[in-house]
């Protein structure tokens, strides 16, 4: 279990997270260890679960009013798939909506995300406190 100070000790309101996995991708142990990190933090967390269009993501994000998206993606369709929740999200008028990815991505491809509207991208490894402190810090600028 990752030790992290909890969100709600700061008398926030917690944010919500959207946590996808999109594409057909159908390995999501690393998405649901985010889930739980982002949980135990204190913020409010909904998972979409496996294999979602860019289109229901979009969709679940305004739906659940979340403040932020994660994605993430092993199977190498990053490139295409990331920015198009970005697009439709965007569409949707989401513009505030803080989009975050991880999975295999390579080094080349993160600014290449970063330049179509994705805020972040973590690679296998990176510290869950890092994944957390992050989305904190990203998002209490914005309240």
């Amino acid at each position: 279990m990752v030790k992290v100070e909890n969100i709600q000790e700061s008398n926030l309101r917690p944010h919500r997270v959207l946590i996808a996995k999109p594409g057909l991708d159908g390995h999501d142990r690393g998405a649901k260890v985010i889930v739980r990190a982002l949980r135990d933090a204190g913020f409010e967390v909904i998972y979409t679960g496996i294999r979602q269009t860019p289109e229901m993501i979009a969709r679940a994000a305004l739906q659940e009013d979340v403040s932020a998206v994660g994605l993430s993606l092993l199977s190498g369709a990053h490139m295409t798939l990331f920015p198009e929740v970005v697009r439709l999200l965007r569409k949707e008028g989401l513009e505030d909506v803080v989009v975050f990815g991880g999975g295999i991505i390579p080094d080349e491809d993160v600014s290449k995300l970063k330049k179509q509207g994705v805020d972040q991208v973590f690679g296998p490894g990176t510290p869950l406190s890092s994944i957390v402190g992050y989305l904190r810090e990203r998002l209490e600028k914005k309240q």
